[in-house]
């Protein structure tokens, strides 16, 4: 007899919240298993911190069932307090108490004796380098020290479920990085299940093993990171994520014509009007040797002849704009220092595999 499954660590059924007529989350159902970081992604406003909000009990749903271990905490009839739930929260403030120590901020939420306590409080600060800083206050710590505080005073009392509301948004770029690694690291070890909220797509991409895409309080896209990138449900999900160039066209015969030739667009009925969508980075350049064209490969199609319009060098990359014979402008981003002048010729290539094709927008 094979064992019994093992429930997820949170499930959300259904969920629902309005205020007045508007359903601000909208039926949205999700599961997290325990050791796994999921977050919710997208524009403000979407719905992720409403629902963040109904999972820690600090307000209501009007529909649907939140399940900790199986294990119904909030539904029909029946709403467990926050303070019983086991789920932890850390927001971006980070909220801790000026007038208590390191030491004392870690160990807030812990029950047991002082020798436990005690315990619990040296191993998280060892954990998040801040041994040395337990006898300080949180006003003489620098703004990713307070974060790592935050974090040990939400993981203290081991809560099976972390929920997290931008929680890096106030620390410096430069910091960003290292904190999210390591804070990512901690909850890994702990095997916390964790609900992160966010609306940088870059944050979400370095950090969540799964990514829930709400767009006005529904979750329009779920999966992993890599996913949700390379495979997006519409152009509004691929734009979330990087810079878009869009080619609009019309199905005539399952094709549709473009300066870079004619494209295959099944599905879509004879008169319907197409984006073709392609990142700056799948772009392909060629100089325009004495106006001939390249060869390009199959894969790459028909090449456009373009000209420079404005070059610039982001640091990583460089990102050149061309105006194409029709008028349209493209942008390329091209690895490294890549500047060539305004006005130059050249020629574009982009390959029809890194192309989305969605019935065009609005």
């Amino acid at each position: 007899m094979s064992p019994a499954p093992v429930p997820p660590r949170l499930e959300v059924r259904h969920l629902t919240r309005r205020f007045a007529a508007q359903a601000v989350v909208d039926d949205i159902s999700f599961e997290i298993p325990a050791g796994q970081v999921t977050c919710l992604l997208g524009p403000s406003g979407c719905g992720k911190s409403t629902t963040l909000r109904m999972i820690a009990g600090v307000d209501v749903q009007d529909a649907g069932e939140i399940h900790v271990d199986g294990t119904l905490i909030c539904g029909p009839g029946l709403t467990v307090p926050p303070e019983q739930r086991a789920i932890g929260l850390m927001f971006q403030d980070f909220a801790l108490f000026p007038h208590l120590t390191v030491a004392e901020n870690v160990a807030f939420g812990l029950s047991g004796t002082a020798r436990e306590k005690n315990a619990r409080v040296a191993e998280l600060l060892e954990r998040v380098h801040l041994s040395r800083h337990r006898g300080s206050y949180p006003h003489a710590l620098s703004g990713g020290e307070q974060q790592r505080v935050a974090l040990a005073r939400a993981l203290a009392p081991r809560p099976r479920i972390l929920l997290m509301d931008e929680p890096f948004s106030g620390l410096d770029e430069r910091l960003r990085d290292d904190i999210r690694d390591e804070t990512l690291a901690l909850l890994k070890e702990e095997g916390t299940a964790v609900l992160l909220v966010t609306h940088e797509p870059h944050e979400a991409m370095r950090m969540a093993d799964e990514i829930l895409l709400m767009r006005a309080g529904s979750i329009v896209q779920r999966g992993a990171p890599y996913n949700l990138y390379n495979a997006p449900v519409d152009r509004r999900a691929a734009a979330f994520f990087s810079d878009l160039n869009v080619i609009e066209s019309t199905v005539e015969g399952a094709l549709a014509s473009t300066p870079f030739g004619e494209f295959l667009a099944p599905g879509h009925a004879d008169g319907t009007r197409i984006d073709i969508v392609i990142r700056p980075q799948h772009l392909k350049i060629d100089f325009d040797r004495a106006g001939r064209g390249p060869n390009p490969t199959q894969e790459e199609g028909t090449p456009a002849r373009g000209i420079v319009t404005r070059a610039r060098y982001l640091g990583r990359e460089s990102l050149v704009e061309f105006r194409l014979e029709t008028g349209q402008v493209l942008k390329a981003s091209v690895p490294n220092v890549f500047l060539p002048k305004a006005g130059t010729p050249m020629w574009l290539m982009i390959r029809r595999d890194r192309c989305f094709v969605f019935p065009a927008q609005g």
